[in-house]
């Protein structure tokens, strides 16, 4: 019972360690990438559809963009998403009220992810203590042997999870795109329109695409080195079972 436990104890480990790594994949893309806005405005022309817009400078699209990621992630100091540019020949606000209601629940969500992955961090402590206090008697070799089962049978299932996703946003990315906004939304302010709102115009479609699969193929990376540590020290804790 108690080895049952423990393995069970191994793979919540492992779902919250996975989960911690997926979140700071969205933000290792999101925050941490050089230059990638840049380049994906510039692979997709966006400044072509904002009249008279610079993408450098005080007023321009990267500085807009700054401040949009700052607003999201919570930084103190920017608790408002508005700010004001030149476009058209005019001093305005960048985005909509419809896209600031909007802006607000992303960064809910933003903001909850990263209290999640504390959260994440301290049930991976837990877990590992209380595998400790279970396979006291079987000594390190137990603790790596079921943390190890734990990890295997993790990342398996998540793995599996991940190719069917893999698949849905290979196949059809819009569809997917679209449930994805209907899970995590309980409105419409989502669908935005290009003539009046600017966001839609700044991340078209191709830009989620494509940051969905930098994000997709870092994360994966993470699951399958998680799966090679399970692998080894399934492998290492056997021999050592065999040889007491």
């Amino acid at each position: 019972m108690k080895r049952f436990i423990s393995v069970l104890l191994g793979m919540i480990f492992t779902l919250s360690l996975l989960f911690i790594l997926l979140i700071t994949s969205v933000e290792a893309v999101c925050y941490w990438t050089p230059g990638y806005f840049e380049a994906e405005y510039q692979k997709y022309d966006v400044l072509s559809q904002l009249p008279e817009m610079e993408l450098e400078g005080d007023d321009g699209l990267m500085a807009v963009t700054d401040h949009m990621m700052r607003y999201l992630r919570g930084d103190e100091g920017y608790d408002e998403l508005q700010i004001e540019v030149s476009m058209g020949g005019e001093r305005r606000g960048f985005f909509s009220d419809r896209e600031i209601a909007h802006m607000e629940d992303v960064r809910e969500l933003f903001v909850g992810a990263q209290k999640l992955r504390i959260y994440g961090a301290a049930l991976c402590v837990l877990c590992l203590l209380l595998i400790l206090i279970l396979q006291k008697g079987q000594g390190i070799t137990g603790f790596i042997r079921s943390l190890s089962a734990g990890a295997l049978l993790g990342t398996a299932l998540l793995l599996l999870l991940l190719c069917g996703l893999g698949f849905l946003l290979i196949n059809d990315f819009s569809n997917t795109f679209v449930t994805f906004h209907h899970i995590f939304f309980d409105n419409d302010l989502w669908i935005l329109d290009p003539k009046v709102d600017m966001l839609i115009n700044i991340v078209p479609e191709g830009f989620f695409y494509d940051t969905a699969l930098r994000i997709a193929g870092l994360f994966a990376a993470g699951v399958l080195a998680v799966l090679l540590l399970g692998l080894v020290g399934w492998k290492i804790s056997g021999k050592k079972t065999q040889k007491n």
